[in-house]
């Protein structure tokens, strides 16, 4: 494989493995090579019919995957093409590919961008405003090729039972996928119910979670049913579960377990059937290897990862977003959806959105707020710096997108010159994501810098 700048390693990539409902998961290294079929001595042996002795082998890099297929009579496809054997081609991470009639994906799992701990303010108004605004029902936005690997794999690994966690910065849309698991599997006609994990008091997060019986505390005057049983039959999703107290999370592992809560004051535990999906912006192997989050928890409740990329790496979804925050915003205030002029759009499209869709939201909801008539230029948004009045930028708006992606081109280049063409180190000295700053290289047309 051809040399690639280092990124940061990922902590933990595994083997995701699905076949009609059944899931499977594998521990894989971070680097090496991994010879994948139905052989005894195969690295990871897969017993299936369609699966060849040595079907195909994983190229693993810090910062690349690469699949091999060896020729079996079945072959491995990707994106729909079967893939000419003997040839590495490099896919995604998370992405889906096929092996015989199994569907694979190499999970890595990455931490969050680190963010300060959520108050219970915060918290509570993440499931308000944090997601999509589609109407119940809709499909959330799905532009970005990322996206849409996510989504492909989420709706296989949706299909069976496994408990499943998702990972991302807050206000990626963690809720909007975890909705999309339960609508889009066999349990969608039962409860979704969201438990948010840091909203609660530590004195009442076990009498909310697990339920009470009469007397069990002062002032529990009759028997009350928790949140986990009120999931029973649907889907129960823990999110921003790494806020959890340890002994929660102790009596949370035998509900994952076992399926049966003990409510707070009983002697016989309850049985329910629920699925469980937990979210987070936390980096849960680092709690856990503080001895914050109990491991045996962690690995329980990671059956299947999904990890969701903030807004600044799918730039694709933005201008669909701006329009359907548009419309949901001009709807709660009863009037017609107003329009964003050229230079509102440039300018949107160049904010770094650090607090992702809610930032989003927020911004536009703000704007239609504002905007005296049926157009929002920058002068609406709050990371606009032009000056009032500004006749000049209002008159060559249509330019401005131009000159926004000269200047943002024109950084790229000066960074690169001034880290003797490390990507890694011109990436940061920017401010920007790795995979972003190598996206617009290759959007405006620059050559790949060879590593120094």
């Amino acid at each position: 494989m051809p040399a690639r700048p280092a990124l940061a390693p990922p902590r933990r990539r595994t083997l995701l493995i699905m076949t009609g409902d059944d899931i499977d998961v594998r521990p894989l290294p971070l680097v090496g090579r991994v010879v994948v079929g139905r052989a005894q001595g195969a690295d990871v042996q897969l017993e299936h019919g369609s699966i060849s002795r040595s079907h195909l082998v994983l190229e693993l890099d810090e910062d690349a995957i690469a699949v091999v297929d060896q020729g079996g009579a079945n072959g491995t496809t990707l994106r729909g093409v079967r893939l000419p054997a003997g040839l590495a081609v490099e896919i995604a991470p998370n992405e889906a590919f096929v092996a015989g009639e199994l569907t694979l994906v190499v999970q890595e799992v990455r931490a969050p961008a680190a963010a300060a701990p959520a108050t219970p303010a915060e918290a509570a108004a993440t499931a308000r405003s944090s997601g999509q605004v589609t109407p119940a029902g809709h499909p959330p936005v799905v532009l970005d090729p990322v996206m849409r690997r996510l989504y492909e794999v989420a709706a296989r690994v949706a299909r069976g039972t496994i408990s499943t966690l998702i990972i991302g910065e807050t206000g990626t849309g963690k809720e909007v996928l975890a909705e999309f698991v339960h609508r889009s599997s066999p349990r969608a006609a039962g409860p979704l119910v969201r438990v948010n994990c840091a909203a609660f008091a530590e004195s009442l997060v076990e009498s909310e979670l697990f339920g009470h019986e009469r007397g069990a505390f002062t002032g529990a005057v009759r028997d009350r049913a928790g949140l986990l049983e009120a999931a029973d039959g649907g889907t129960v999703v823990l999110d921003e579960v790494g806020e959890l107290p340890p002994a929660i999370q102790a009596k949370l592992l035998r509900v994952v377990e076992d399926r049966a809560v003990l409510r707070v004051g009983a002697t016989a535990p309850r049985t329910v059937d629920v699925r469980f999906i937990a979210a987070t912006n936390r980096d849960l192997e680092a709690e856990v290897a503080a001895g914050r989050f109990r491991r045996d928890l962690y690995f329980r409740l990671a059956g299947a990862v999904l990890v969701v990329p903030p807004l600044r790496d799918r730039p694709d979804e933005i201008a669909p977003l701006d329009r359907a925050f548009l419309a949901a915003a001009a709807a709660a205030l009863g009037r017609s959806v107003p329009t964003l002029d050229d230079a509102a759009v440039a300018a949107l499209g160049a904010h770094a959105w650090p607090g992702n869709l809610r930032e989003l939201r927020n911004v536009i909801e703000r704007a239609v707020l504002l905007a005296d008539g049926d157009r929002i230029s920058p002068a609406e948004l709050p990371f606009a710096t032009t000056p009032a009045p500004a006749p000049a930028l209002a008159a060559r708006g249509g330019a401005l997108a131009s000159e926004v992606a000269a200047l943002e081109r024109q950084r790229i280049v000066d960074a690169l010159a001034r880290h003797d063409g490390n990507q890694t180190r011109a990436a940061a000295s920017l401010g920007m994501p790795l995979r972003t700053f190598v996206k617009r290289i290759e959007q405006y047309g620059l050559p790949r810098p060879r590593r120094r």
